[in-house]
Order: C-alpha cells, then sequence, then structure tokens
C-alpha cells in the first residue's frame, strides 16, 4: 500500500481503488444525466439559491423557464370597495335601501345599515364591453389590457395584519415579504441600485409599514429600500460638513482594510455581504440621485401622468413616484412596490371608506387614476410589458351594506378584486365571481396564497420549491397553501 494511504480514511482508501472509482464515476455522470432531464422536464424540484455573499444580488436562474423578469405591485392601502370599481352588481342597485336579508347584524366596525348601490355609475368598456365605474375612467379605459380577479379572500378584516397577508403570506409580523423572496431567489439585473425597492406614498407609509418590504427571517441584504422622489433613501450622501474628497479617500481606506480582513478569513461570509451592502452603498451614491432625477422627463410625459398637476400637488407626487417606478423597471429592478395610500386616519389618507366613502373616494381616485393608467401604458408603449408583470392589489374588500348611520361600508375579507397585466397574463379576461350582492366570493374561490404563487410562477419560480429553513421549519411564502392561477396565463 502506498504509505502515504495509510493516512487516509477507510472511504479515501476506499477511493483509490480503480474499479471502484471506475463504478462511482458511472454512476454520478447517470445521475447528473438523470437530473439534466427531469430538470428539463419540470419535474425537479430546485435546490435552495446558492448566495454569494460577495455578491448577493447577482443575477440566479429560476426554476423554470420564466414569462416576467420583474414585477411592479401597484398597493391601494386601506382596501379599496371593489363595488364603487371594477365588480359590477346591478342586483345592488335593485336593492338599494333594503336591509341584507340573513345578513350580519354587525360587522367589523359596529352595526350593519341597509345594503347601498355603488356611489359611481358602470359602464361598459373596451372592446370586452367590461363594466367598470366611472370613479376609475383612466384604468378602465385599458380594460382590454387586464386580467381580473374577482373572487380573492384574505384572512383577516383588520388593515396591519391583511396587509402583511397581502405582502408576505401571513398575518402576524416577522415573515419575509414577498419582494424579498424574489430577489433571494433570483438577484437583480442592475448591480448599482437596489434588488427591490419600496415607494411610499406621498402621505406617509402605510398601515403595517416596513413589514410590506421586510426580510423577515431571510438575510438582510433582501430587504426593500424605500425611497421616493419626495423621500430620498435615507443615509445615503455624507454629513453635509465632510467634504467629497474625504469621504472618497475615507471610503477607499475602508475598502483596503476590509480587503486585507477577507484575504485572512476568506470563509466569513457576513464580512464579504457587509462589504457588498458598503459597494452597492457607495454606487447608489451616484445612481440614485439621477434616477429620482425627472428634469430629464420631457413635458408630454409629465402632462400624461399628471406630475404637472399644480391644483393637486398629491396627485403630482403620486405621478412623480409612477414616472420613478416606470424608471426603475426600465433599470431591471427585479421587484418594485408602489404604495397608493398611507395609515388608519378616517379614510382621508387612504381608501378606508368607512364614513363618507363617496366624498374620500372622489379624492383618492383622482390622486391614483390618471398616473396608475399612465404607468401601465408608458410601459406598454416602451415595450417593457413584454417581461413585466403589473398587480394592482388592495389587502381586502369592502361590504354591499352602509355601516348603520354612516355612508360607508365596513371591511370585507371574503371577496375582492384585484387584476394583473403584462408578462405571461391574458388580456380581457375576469376570473372568478362573488355573489349577486357583491359579499362574498362564491366561484374560484381564491386565497392571496394563489396570487402569491402565480406571481411566482411567472417569475420562473415554484412556490413550493422556493424555501427557507427557519427554526427547523422549511417555510415559503405560500406557507402550506396555494395553486397557480392558470386561467388567466397565457
Amino acid at each position: 500500500m502506498n504509505p502515504r494511504a495509510a493516512d487516509l480514511s477507510v472511504t479515501g482508501r476506499h477511493l483509490l481503488d480503480r474499479r471502484g472509482f471506475l463504478s462511482r464515476t458511472a454512476t454520478g455522470l447517470g445521475a447528473i444525466a438523470l437530473a439534466d432531464l427531469l430538470g428539463g422536464d419540470g419535474l425537479l424540484a430546485a435546490a435552495r439559491p446558492v448566495i454569494d455573499p460577495a455578491r448577493p444580488y447577482a443575477p440566479r436562474l429560476p426554476h423554470h423557464p420564466a414569462k416576467a423578469r420583474n414585477v411592479l405591485v401597484i398597493f391601494c392601502a386601506g382596501a379599496v370597495s371593489q363595488l364603487e370599481t371594477f365588480d359590477f352588481k346591478p342586483e345592488l342597485i335593485k336593492h338599494d335601501g333594503k336591509p341584507l336579508a340573513g345578513g350580519p347584524p354587525v360587522t367589523f366596525q359596529g352595526p350593519s345599515g341597509e345594503l347601498a348601490k355603488p356611489q359611481y355609475a358602470f359602464r361598459p368598456r373596451g372592446r370586452s364591453g367590461k363594466m367598470i365605474s366611472d370613479l376609475v375612467p383612466h384604468l378602465g379605459g385599458l380594460v382590454d389590457d387586464f386580467a381580473f380577479v374577482h373572487s380573492l379572500t384574505s384572512k383577516t378584516n383588520t388593515h396591519g395584519p391583511a396587509e402583511n397577508f397581502l405582502s408576505t403570506g401571513f398575518v402576524p409580523d416577522g415573515f419575509p415579504s414577498i419582494g424579498a423572496w424574489v430577489t433571494y431567489a433570483l438577484g437583480s439585473e442592475d448591480q448599482d441600485l437596489p434588488a427591490f425597492v419600496a415607494i411610499p406614498d406621498p402621505r406617509g407609509v402605510p398601515q403595517a409599514s416596513v413589514n410590506n418590504w421586510g426580510p423577515g427571517f431571510l438575510p438582510a441584504e433582501f430587504q426593500g429600500t424605500p425611497f421616493s422622489t419626495k423621500e430620498p433613501v435615507r443615509n445615503l450622501a455624507p454629513p453635509a460638513d465632510i467634504l467629497p474628497a474625504t469621504d472618497r479617500a475615507a471610503r477607499s481606506f475602508l475598502q483596503e482594510m476590509n480587503r486585507r480582513h477577507l484575504e485572512q478569513n476568506p470563509a466569513d461570509g457576513n464580512l464579504a455581504a457587509r462589504i457588498a451592502s458598503y459597494e452597492l452603498a457607495a454606487r447608489m451614491q451616484l445612481s440614485v440621485p439621477a434616477i429620482s432625477d425627472l428634469s430629464t422627463e420631457p413635458a408630454h410625459i409629465l402632462k400624461a401622468y399628471g406630475a404637472d398637476d399644480t391644483r393637486n400637488p398629491t396627485k403630482a407626487a403620486f405621478a412623480r413616484n409612477c414616472i420613478l417606478a416606470r424608471r426603475l423597471v426600465e433599470r431591471g429592478v427585479r421587484f418594485v412596490q408602489l404604495f397608493n395610500g398611507a395609515y388608519a386616519s378616517g379614510g382621508e389618507l387612504n381608501w378606508d371608506g368607512h364614513n363618507k366613502l363617496k366624498e374620500q373616494y372622489d379624492k383618492h381616485a383622482a390622486i391614483m387614476d390618471q398616473p396608475a393608467a399612465a404607468l401601465i401604458t408608458d410601459l406598454r408603449q416602451r415595450g417593457l410589458l413584454e417581461d413585466t408583470l403589473v398587480v394592482w392589489c388592495t389587502e381586502f374588500g369592502r361590504m354591499p351594506m352602509f355601516q348603520k348611520g354612516a355612508q360607508g361600508r365596513d371591511h370585507n375579507p371574503d371577496g375582492f378584486t384585484c387584476f394583473l397585466t403584462g408578462a405571461g397574463v391574458r388580456r380581457g379576461v375576469s376570473h372568478g365571481v362573488t355573489d349577486e350582492l357583491g359579499r362574498r366570493a362564491v366561484q374560484d374561490v381564491l386565497s392571496i396564497h394563489d396570487l402569491n404563487a402565480t406571481l411566482l410562477h411567472l417569475l420562473g419560480l415554484d412556490h413550493e420549491a422556493l424555501t427557507f429553513q427557519h427554526n427547523g421549519i422549511e417555510r415559503r411564502l405560500t406557507d402550506v397553501h396555494g395553486k397557480v392561477i392558470r386561467e388567466i396565463l397565457v
């Protein structure tokens, strides 16, 4: 025996045997070939993404061929009423002012009142003749581009937990947002900007705040970066009393110290990740101000979005956020979350229309409708919807009756609407049905898990295979639920 072989383990000495070596090589090559065949047929679940700590945002391959490369979510906070927007119920008009037979005497905020017809007229739109409310005429004009889902349900009727459920797939705090899951799985195509950007409404952050773009138990580098045209990225620029030359020298010295330490400790993934975050921040000092500067946008674009509206400064600010969202998508940012509406405020700052629904919705729609429609139109005209998925959503819907003594509707998690458009989505279709009064989903009933499974599928991700072990449990965005809504896909 070779004297060095005596120092090897039993397994190591066995590998020196030529016959055993050839046998295992053949078996290994066969296993590789089988894995390739199964993977090509989509029959092999992908392994957890392999992430280089020094390049956490590097692009990574999906589980299967993707229709979409990035996602834009337009999140209308406060629970938009499906009955005033996209879910036409003529029976509700017929029974206006009558009690709901067998209905709940008390809902989320108190006693129920009488059934109330939609507060806006509906009319057929587009070639499809889809009935859409006069509240949103600009979005109504694009109806032939949309796939509507009218049968969504939520697990809760409280705003913060419902936002959690929509953004993370779980009602409690502490779980990763969908944007964090997506960037963990796929990285980003632009290394000078964050892979995941959240754009808060000009009026403030949503009810669940940072939970909507938080990393939960995923590595911290996959959290969303919140900024808008009104609020820049925090702590990006050095203090005013530090000269640019001094700042550059300090960063150069820190980079050299980090490089030396990493050479001495090559297995220190935490250090590599920290260095990567510093380097991204340095690149963002140039890229973020440039992408947030809308002075290069032509006047006709500003006008189309409503960003030049001097009579409605909140609308103009939201419109500028919509232009920012388009610019981020153009640059290849993987996940953009655009908020319309802020925190609970009696319906003054978001869509939470309990008491004065029509009065408040008049204001909110004037802010949201034109800019959101212009954003979708602009993306299509630039060819960006060929590989970008756009989702318009809200956390739950509204009851068909007014609250007793009020002119607004209470919370309804049992049936509400979202729509999708863009990469991989059928155009001009509707899926799912609520009952004749719009209170409860009754056909093709779906959950947020199904919506999230569909988003991941269009990005080339199997929602059952995308996991992360936390506290001994293989966690996923869709928990143990979810099915892809294939009826709305091409």
